[in-house]
């Protein structure tokens, strides 16, 4: 069906403006910022923004606007927006995480090698003590209250 010059302008007015709200971030529910919410807003067929039809030349003009806008760093679907902050902090959340598991990894290293160097360490008081007390000229000097806690404290 052909449409006459009037309602062919009448049809650029719509999208034109449809392009204009699209672009400003006025996205419909269920809509994006494409080709498919643009033509539905502009109650135009979708198949006319292609190829060689009638509204191809708005198509490209919308595209390139639209990648202009990205360029810019202005994106105009909040929905989109949205998904490219949510990918950048979930990013940062896993390497967040990642050095998080590191550090309790090393940290556990950094105690089980404590506890294995306070055990031994322990045990060569306890060899010492052993081979002082056969010796018999050595004095065994009695421990004190404080000092017996703290030897207490670490069996």
């Amino acid at each position: 069906m052909r449409i006459s010059a009037a309602q062919r302008t009448e049809n650029e007015n719509r999208i034109r403006a449809a392009m204009d709200r699209l672009l400003r971030g006025e996205i419909p529910a269920g809509g994006k910022c494409d080709i498919k919410t643009l033509a539905s807003e502009a109650a135009v067929d979708r198949t006319a923004f292609y190829g060689a039809r009638p509204y191809a030349h708005l198509r490209v003009e919308f595209e390139r606007r639209l990648n202009a806008l990205r360029e810019a760093g202005d994106i105009p679907d909040p929905r989109q927006a949205q998904i490219t902050r949510l990918k950048t902090e979930n990013a940062k959340l896993k390497e967040r995480l990642a050095q998080s598991e590191q550090t309790i990894d090393d940290l556990t290293d950094f105690r089980t090698q404590s506890l294995a160097r306070l055990a031994a360490q322990h045990e060569e008081i306890l060899r010492l003590r052993e081979a002082g007390s056969e010796t018999s000229r050595i004095t065994r000097l009695p421990a004190s209250r404080s000092a017996a806690k703290v030897i207490g404290s670490c069996s």
